[in-house]
């Protein structure tokens, strides 16, 4: 099971899962705090194929490993390294044509 909590959060939800972990006889606990989310949100994901190759893609081309994915019908999130995510989030703006201007 996998979840991301706000960095504000990180100690305190990283010792109530080790209580429960020892609670249900999990063999252990791991959380990192260099990680960032990047997500793509919107409705239209529904109608149009695609989005989600636009963005790997993106963040492939500037050598950002996907850590994670998760995906609902209208958004899609990846875990990447934090030192990543300026950039991350250029890239996409990019990408999607949301620095163009009209």
């Amino acid at each position: 099971m996998t979840f991301t909590v706000p960095k504000a959060d990180f100690n305190r939800a990283l010792g109530i899962e080790k209580k429960v972990a020892a609670t249900i006889g999990a063999e252990d606990v791991f959380g990192d705090q260099n990680i960032a989310k990047v997500s793509v949100i919107g409705v239209g994901m529904k109608n149009h194929s695609g989005v989600a190759s636009l963005m790997f893609n993106a963040l492939a081309r500037e050598g950002i490993n996907i850590i994670m994915i998760s995906t609902s019908e209208i958004r899609i999130s990846c875990i990447i390294e934090e030192k990543y995510t300026e950039l991350a989030v250029r890239v996409l703006h990019t990408s999607f044509g949301l620095d163009r201007e009209d």
